[in-house]
């Protein structure tokens, strides 16, 4: 499949904008877990916090971990995505080789497989 000039720097805007909303996730989950619990309830009083506030403090940092690790990987396919479209492979399934269709690229363009690969290897993941 090719792709007019038009085309290719609608998909770079798409995904360079798709780039910073990421980074900015990024940024605004770390600062957020950066804070102690104390400093984020407003609370520095010499009492200690108690148990069941550290454990909901303790789950809302992982899943700010998790949520951020998220954000990274999608980070790492926009990257990869910019690549492919500076070498020519952009919307070309990187496992069969067929085109992406465009209404997949429009939802997701840094998608790397075709939608039939994606759901094989989804299938894969969900058996291991």
């Amino acid at each position: 499949m090719g792709f007019t000039k038009a085309q290719l720097k609608y998909y770079r805007q798409l995904l360079l904008t798709e780039r910073a909303r990421c980074a900015g996730e990024i940024r605004t989950i770390a600062k957020e877990a950066s804070h102690s619990p104390r400093e984020a309830s407003g609370d520095l009083s010499g009492y200690t916090v108690h148990m069941a506030d550290m454990s909901a403090d303790t789950y809302e940092r992982e899943l700010s971990t998790n949520l951020v690790s998220s954000e990274q990987a999608v980070l790492y396919q926009i990257d990869e995505a910019l690549k492919r479209l500076d070498d020519g492979t952009f919307g070309i399934c990187e496992s069969c080789n067929k085109s992406i269709t465009v209404g997949r690229l429009k939802v997701v363009p840094y998608a790397s497989l075709c939608i039939t690969c994606q759901r094989v290897k989804e299938q894969k993941s969900k058996r291991q």
